[in-house]
């Protein structure tokens, strides 16, 4: 979540207001130049309620010149009165269309950022989301954007605002009052130095004590996500009294800060006010002696307030176009990324299943110091059945990752009927691909938006068909809501077995020629997985099969077996070859799965 205005800036927020900075804020701007019109005329509406305020010191300085006896271009004080009153009702029109057009400039430009973002995102290659943390992405989108949102809708036009008024005010008051204007301006310097020095250190508490706070709530959070840790060890009491040190360690920087902040604000109404005094004796001095009216000295007062205000706002303002800066920086970070690369163009056309690997050579590019996977060579013909056995990290995933293009190989060839998979259409590959996962994580929607993902045109006959095919059919009918029943955040409210029938049916209605089995019955009781395995049954037929194989007695009946080491297929064959060869890697797995 974006901070409040006021907050100390972290180090890593502070951006130089420097041409290179402003060019990446500026990087932002392309968003907004389909609004151009409306931000303009925005800008418009700003200069003229700005300047339409500043007139009303002024007149009504003349309204206690003309009580005073002294004469005016309007002598009455009710005509005068009338025409303060017409000021703030101008200056009321132009501040609701100022508002109104940057809200729509920014609620429109803001949209365009996410969805470029996320479209962005959603088509970034595998690599770039192993070097990234999920919470991090989200934050981009979220926080930053909304920082950005802030900066366009509000923080502008303040600065724009706070500068007219800075700069016309002075203008007003050197022109009306400059005696008195000059003896202000000389007790600025010595002010705002002390205030710097006192804010800078004020800002340092104020960073520990964020920081103290933060490290409390790490506590919160790591105890709310092992909460079954914590409630099985019985670790309540435990955990209540290390939040309870670190929130002392919170009530003790923030007191100091406290006290410091206390000590600030005593000299700044001292001096403020000692300030205040100084130039309104001055004034009453240049009063008595006729050099100035009495509602030139009004008028002094409440331009003085009004650039007062500024001055104070221009200090809040920086510091969030700083934030802003670091925030286009996160953005524009995303949106220069390279998406996925596709070679040829979309064809409609169904494949026919084909898998060659041929001296496949992988490293992840994360990790380019191991080597994955060596010199890979299988062939798998249209409709069969294979299986990929051996040992956790021997490389089973991986060349299904590779299969689907999620990296780029670095030895050999990958081809899919004959033809290299660099030359594939990504969306074309993928979408003859099918797979059901280990561990089956479901969108938050219904079972319906679950199943029917595979195809959003799909009609309810065709969901229900291959619900049934999946032997889903049978819970979802039981459910009062039947297709429509919420499967709640990552499918939580369905079990083990439920969402895997749920995956295998979504994987019915794709209909790819390619299906990937990364074993799904290794975790479900015996009911869920004979179940679970009929539908496996049905969705294999006539389609290329691979399966990773975490237990042996579930790929018995496979055309070929391909057994990996360490990134290497060491055997082949069938189960019955495999398991019978004396001293053989297959068969000494098959020994200790069946001993245990």
């Amino acid at each position: 979540m974006a901070k409040k205005r006021g907050t100390a800036l972290e180090e890593s927020e502070k951006r130089k207001l420097n041409k290179q900075n402003i060019t990446k804020l500026g990087g932002i701007f392309r968003f907004i130049l389909p609004y151009k019109g409306s931000f303009v005329l925005g800008l418009l509406f700003l200069l003229f309620s700005s300047l339409t305020l500043l007139t009303f010191p002024f007149v009504a300085g003349k309204l206690i010149d003309i009580a005073s006896g002294d004469s005016w271009i309007l002598n009455d004080l009710n005509s005068i009165a009338l025409l303060l009153v017409g000021i703030l009702f101008i200056q009321s029109f132009f501040s609701f269309f100022r508002v109104w057009l940057f809200a729509q400039v920014s609620e429109r430009s803001m949209r365009d950022i996410r969805l470029a973002l996320y479209d962005r995102l959603v088509h970034l290659p595998m690599s770039f989301f192993d070097k990234r943390r999920t919470g991090e992405l989200i934050s981009r989108i979220t926080s930053d954007v909304s920082l950005l949102q802030d900066t366009f809708s509000t923080t502008l036009a303040e600065l724009f605002r706070q500068l007219i008024t800075l700069l016309a005010g002075t203008v007003f008051l050197f022109y009306t009052t400059p005696r008195l204007t000059l003896f202000m301006v000389a007790t600025f310097p010595v002010l705002i130095l002390i205030a710097m020095v006192f804010g800078k250190f004020i800002r340092k508490l104020s960073k520990a004590t964020q920081d103290a706070l933060a490290a409390a709530n790490v506590i919160v959070e790591e105890t709310l996500q092992t909460i079954m840790t914590v409630k099985s060890f019985a670790g309540e009491d435990y955990e209540t009294k290390r939040y309870g040190k670190g929130l002392n360690s919170v009530v003790s920087v923030a007191l100091k800060a406290a006290g410091y902040r206390g000590a600030f604000i005593s000299f700044i109404i001292f001096a403020l006010f000692g300030g205040i005094v100084a130039i309104m004796w001055y004034g009453a001095t240049l009063v008595a002696s006729g050099m100035m009216s009495i509602g030139d000295l009004v008028s002094f007062v409440l331009y003085t307030t009004f650039i007062g205000g500024s001055i104070a706002g221009l200090g809040d303002i920086y510091g969030q176009v700083q934030k802003a800066i670091g925030s286009s920086e996160r953005v524009l970070e995303i949106l220069d990324e390279l998406p996925e690369e596709s070679l040829a163009e979309y064809q409609d056309v169904r494949i026919k299943g084909e898998v060659s690997f041929q001296n496949v050579a992988f490293t992840y590019p994360t990790r380019t110091d191991i080597q994955v996977l060596k010199d890979i060579n299988f062939h798998v013909r249209p409709g069969e059945k294979v299986a990929l056995a051996g040992h956790s990290g021997a490389g089973k995933s991986t060349i299904i990752q590779l299969l689907l293009k999620f990296y780029g190989i670095q030895g050999g060839q990958i081809k899919i009927d004959g033809e290299n998979v660099d030359n594939w259409n990504l969306k074309q590959l993928r979408s003859n691909i099918g797979i059901v996962p280990q561990e089956v994580l479901l969108f938050g929607g219904s079972i319906r938006e679950n199943i029917g993902y595979a195809k959003p045109n799909a009609t309810e006959e065709e969901i229900i068909s291959a619900a049934k095919k999946a032997n889903a059919w049978q819970f979802i009918s039981k459910f009062p809501e039947g297709l429509d029943t919420l499967v709640g955040e990552r499918g939580v409210k369905l079990s083990g077995g439920q969402r895997q029938r749920v995956a295998i049916a979504r994987a019915i209605l794709k209909d790819p020629r390619i299906l990937i089995l990364d074993e799904a019955t290794s975790s479900l009781d015996a009911e869920s997985e004979a179940l679970v395995q009929e539908a496996m049954n049905e969705l294999m037929k006539n389609r290329t099969t691979i399966i990773i194989a975490h237990r042996l007695a579930t790929i018995r009946k496979v055309d070929r077996i391909y057994v990996l080491k360490d990134g290497e297929i060491v055997e082949e064959g069938n189960h019955e070859v495999l398991s019978h060869k004396e001293e053989g890697f297959y068969a000494n797995l098959v020994k200790l799965q069946f001993a245990e």
